[in-house]
């Protein structure tokens, strides 16, 4: 039951993430808002509802541990594993004003995670600011790529651009932005009690499965879209969804569900894992601001690196 529980709560999560993203993509073109503001919202939010929607129920399953693991190991997964394997496939290049404005942003938030794993919980409060800072950074990038035509404005464009519409309309990309949200539930609920029994049965704490297995899971979206991107030739938008996607985790996800339910940051995430999470983001700057590229080879060395790092949660944690 528990593994039936566990595999259907991920299979689940990626097909609603999925059918959630193609809607809500497909509704927003059907109101004839612009691909550049898509991408910026649309986009970002939706591949990381599966995110949202787990760190949301566990938090309030009381499962802290699962919610900030989800969060930590999703970041840590998107560059590590996500990039990796989209390097793997096609060397990735990325414009410099994306990483100037959006990968500071991206470091930004891990330093605030890794500030609050000192302080020892998320409040309502900081919850609340970290919402309100994503709201200024949305709607401050959409101005300033609107007047200034940057590249990366084209790579938010084509974010949305790479997203098909489901047949239908407006009604057909209801439904299945419905379908899609309500899989995402289901899925979570499913993920978070699997999780829960499979850390209990392999001896294991909730921060690993939650920075292992469920972060993993719900990063599923971001890893079929990124893939494609990689297959298509489109290295820019792989990059511009990975690094909005790590603002998104921290600012969206830990935001709105510190804003419902304070969170507490176990001092186990203090020892090694905020620290991956920010050294691999910070690491990920000076590649992407020199203009070289992520070749093949330091593709595999970033999966090797994410190998390694499950690894040793497994072994010494």
């Amino acid at each position: 039951m528990v593994t039936f529980c566990l595999i259907a709560g991920l299979v689940l999560l990626f097909v609603g993430g999925e059918a959630l993203v193609r809607g809500a993509v497909g509704a927003a073109r059907a109101l004839s808002v612009s691909p550049l503001l898509i991408g910026l919202t649309v986009v970002a939010m939706a591949t990381s509802a599966p995110e949202l929607v787990v760190s949301l129920g566990a938090a309030l399953d009381d499962k802290p541990a699962i919610a900030v693991g989800n969060v930590v190991g999703s970041n840590i997964a998107n560059i590590l594993l996500i990039l990796g394997v989209a390097a793997v496939i096609s060397p990735l290049r990325c414009h410099p004003s994306l990483v100037y404005r959006d990968g500071m942003m991206m470091v930004a938030g891990m330093v605030i995670v890794t500030a609050l794993g000192f302080y020892g919980v998320i409040e309502h409060w900081h919850g609340a600011i970290m919402v309100a800072m994503l709201v200024v950074f949305i709607v401050y990038t959409f101005w300033s790529e609107q007047r200034e035509h940057s590249g990366s404005a084209k790579i938010h464009a084509d974010e949305a651009e790479e997203v098909p519409s489901p047949p239908g309309g407006v009604t057909g990309a209801l439904v299945l932005l419905a379908a899609g949200l309500a899989m995402l539930l289901v899925g979570a609920e499913m993920l978070i009690y699997g999780a829960t029994e499979t850390a209990r049965g392999l001896g294991v704490s909730e921060a690993v499965i939650g920075l292992s297995l469920v972060a993993v899971g719900t990063s599923l979206p971001e890893l079929a879209s990124v893939t494609v991107a990689a297959w298509r030739g489109h290295a820019e938008v792989a990059v511009g969804n990975v690094i909005g996607s790590n603002i998104f985790n921290v600012f969206g996800i830990l935001g709105l569900t510190s804003s419902v339910v304070p969170v507490p940051i176990g001092a186990e995430f203090i020892a090694v894992d905020v620290w991956v999470m920010l050294g691999s983001s910070i690491l990920l700057l000076p590649l992407m601001l020199s203009g070289a590229r992520i070749c093949r080879v330091e593709g595999a060395v970033f999966l090797g690196g994410y190998v390694a790092y499950i690894g040793w949660l497994y072994t010494f944690v």
